[in-house]
């Protein structure tokens, strides 16, 4: 784990694999499989001439030759023919076969092209589903791949919601909120915050969670505050003994109380083991707010509650950048699939939820 979506050049992607989407030649052609090829150099050609081709859905291996790989493995994607003649299922079949490669030849880096979705025809919003779902199963359902790292790379970041409702509605909300926050009136409010003077809620345009999160802090404050006014032999040891939970203890304690396994935590969050283990034995870790934001989701914690677990960490959300609209859209509309909101950031140059 985990899954990860980055823009970049594929022929200079350095990791352990690179899938190139290929024809059943395997001996090069247009788009990526003819860049592959071009970088690859002439030992590629003489490699995969051995192969004998390869058939719709299958993958075959070859050395990485003059690409900062190790191997490249070539797959073919099927052609799209109206999603009635089993592309889908050609399609998971490219990535599973793909990956089982990748496991058996110790691979613990593999980079995706989005396979069809050029030439053949694939529609892009379904094919990076198709993609996302298939390596999340496969990673999800092989121990040996805990370790295993894969990307899909993509050139485009506009590739996938241009087009339909969710973009839309998503281009709307941020609209209506990112404009609030660099008002004056807006700036004027959060130095009232800051200074502890709460506005108004009626009249307020601060963003909820946020607002929650201060005024949480600033009732906490005000009770210790209260408490140290009474003890008046109070000291500094008095006041670190009445430290709250912490990151790390919230979100152990939110993982038990959802009944949830460690390991099916981590992984709905895209986060790898590794990155856990830290969390887990380490009271005090500080986790990076794409982290601690990845693990709402995967728990389909609540706004008031995500502003909780993020003020462990030592974050809040605002209306001050698009990030965080975007995370409290699909909260506040309920949608805590995690590739999903990604594919959203992924396309507003946002920093992506998981490790």
């Amino acid at each position: 784990m985990p899954l990860k979506i980055v823009r970049a050049d594929i022929t200079k992607f350095p990791c352990d694999a690179v899938v190139n989407a290929a024809n059943e030649s395997l001996l090069g052609g247009g788009g990526v499989d003819g860049a592959i090829h071009r970088a690859a150099g002439e030992e590629l050609y003489k490699e995969c001439l051995a192969l004998g081709g390869c058939r719709t859905g299958e993958a075959k291996i070859t050395s990485g030759c003059k690409m900062p790989c190790r191997y490249i493995i070539h797959t073919v994607g099927p052609i799209w023919r109206g999603g009635d003649f089993g592309e889908k299922q050609l399609l998971e079949s490219c990535y599973r076969n793909s990956l089982s490669l990748a496991l058996k030849n110790g691979c613990e880096s593999v980079a995706f092209p989005m396979i069809s979705a050029g030439v053949y025809g694939y529609p892009k919003e379904q094919a990076f589903r198709v993609a996302s779902d298939t390596i999340l199963d496969f990673l999800a359902t092989h121990e040996q791949a805990d370790d295993m790292t894969v990307y899909i790379v993509i050139f485009d970041s506009d590739s996938f919601l241009r087009a339909n409702k969710l973009f839309s509605d998503i281009e709307s909300y941020i609209d209506d909120n990112y404009a609030q926050s660099h008002t004056d009136e807006s700036a004027e409010k959060s130095r009232r915050l800051f200074r502890g003077k709460l506005p108004d809620t009626a009249t307020t345009h601060c963003f909820p969670t946020a607002a929650t999160a201060h005024k949480k802090a600033f009732d906490d404050m005000c009770v210790l505050e209260a408490e140290a006014e009474t003890q008046q032999d109070g000291t500094l040891e008095d006041a670190l003994g009445s430290i709250d939970e912490s990151f790390s203890q919230m979100l152990l304690r939110k993982i038990d109380e959802s009944g949830m396994k460690d390991s099916e935590c981590y992984k709905k969050a895209n986060i790898d083991r590794k990155l856990f283990s830290k969390i887990r034995s380490n009271i005090d870790y500080k986790p990076s707010k794409p982290t601690a934001v990845a693990f709402a989701i995967a728990l389909g914690l609540s706004l008031p509650e995500t502003a909780e677990l993020l003020m462990k960490a030592g974050y809040a959300l605002s209306h001050s950048n698009k990030f965080d609209i975007i995370i409290e859209y699909f909260i506040k509309n309920n949608i805590y699939d995690i590739i999903t909101i990604n594919e959203t950031l992924f396309s507003y140059d946002q920093m992506l939820l998981g490790a």
